[in-house]
């Protein structure tokens, strides 16, 4: 008897959910008096996780190996960029850049190199919700541009594109996807803390004694959030996926605005009523 498909409702509400989970793992580190640290103690609490889960799971096929080193060196690149990014620019101007400009790529890519065509309907949606994305974060755009914090959004958006591509053409070929996922945090983690350790260990150590509960949250969120993800791309376009993943930045507003102290201006609403309507497009495609 052949396996049952989830629904699409369900596949997408798993991703918003998702969603959430990333929106708020970006939010700890934003919000941390050291971000890079909070990167890195995120990061191993991941680490743990899939240490603990991985020999209970099925293993990656050989076949996935290669998208596995790749993605280890684009999601390290991703992890330092993205502290960095959030010591020189608001979370509400840098995320919206990051995370809206990357779907547009991965859909570019996707459709001319890897054939993974979405339907008319569906790159409305896609093109909608960056849309949303990008107008929330434009206002704020001319106010940082000083900081440098707009032209690293837009590299780390190449890179959110980049490791998009490859994991989710990794998660396919793994025939494993949970196992994929969490390889990768292992590899990550190992090589994050292992740089950090000779520079800061004795801050590492104090930074996660007085933070820990916001790296286990942050931990669980990052894995969660990327595992949803790479799981949905198994069974959908990578592009659409990615657009739909991207909704966090409703969940990103909302948080910086109530508990990061970052104003909600009236374009960052409208622009998220963009997003919104690019979610129920994206719904509607066959």
């Amino acid at each position: 008897m052949p396996a049952l498909l989830p629904s699409v409702d369900f596949i997408y509400g798993a991703v918003l959910a998702a969603a959430l989970f990333h929106a708020t793992w970006n939010a700890l580190i934003k919000g941390s008096s050291d971000k890079l640290l909070s990167a890195i103690g995120i990061t191993g609490v991941s680490t743990l996780i899939a240490a603990l889960c991985l020999p209970w799971l099925p293993q990656p096929a050989p076949a996935s190996w290669p998208f596995l080193l790749a993605s280890l060196v684009l999601q390290v690149v991703y992890m330092r960029l993205v502290a960095h990014i959030y010591r020189v620019a608001d979370m509400s101007v840098s995320y919206p850049v990051m995370r809206g400009t990357a779907p547009l790529l991965v859909a570019l890519v996707s459709i001319v190199f890897f054939h993974d065509d979405p339907s008319p309907v569906a790159l409305a949606g896609v093109a909608t919700i960056c849309a949303g994305i990008l107008c929330i974060g434009l206002p704020g755009i001319a106010r940082s541009r000083k900081s440098g914090g707009v032209p690293l959004a837009l590299l780390n958006a190449v890179v959110i594109a980049g490791y998009t591509l490859v994991d989710g053409t990794g998660a396919r070929l793994s025939q494993a996807p949970a196992g994929y996922t969490l390889w990768i945090f292992l590899l990550q983690g190992i090589v994050m803390v292992g740089l950090a350790l000779p520079h800061r260990a004795r801050d590492l150590a104090g930074h996660f004694r007085a933070h820990w509960g916001a790296a286990v949250l942050g931990g669980f969120g990052s894995v969660i959030s990327y595992g949803v993800a790479l799981w949905a791309m198994t069974l959908a376009p990578i592009a659409v996926i990615a657009a739909l993943r991207e909704t966090s930045i409703l969940f990103g507003i909302l948080i910086s605005g109530l508990f990061l102290r970052e104003r909600l201006t009236p374009a960052r609403l409208a622009g998220g009523c963009v997003l919104v309507l690019g979610v129920i497009v994206l719904r509607l495609a066959p």
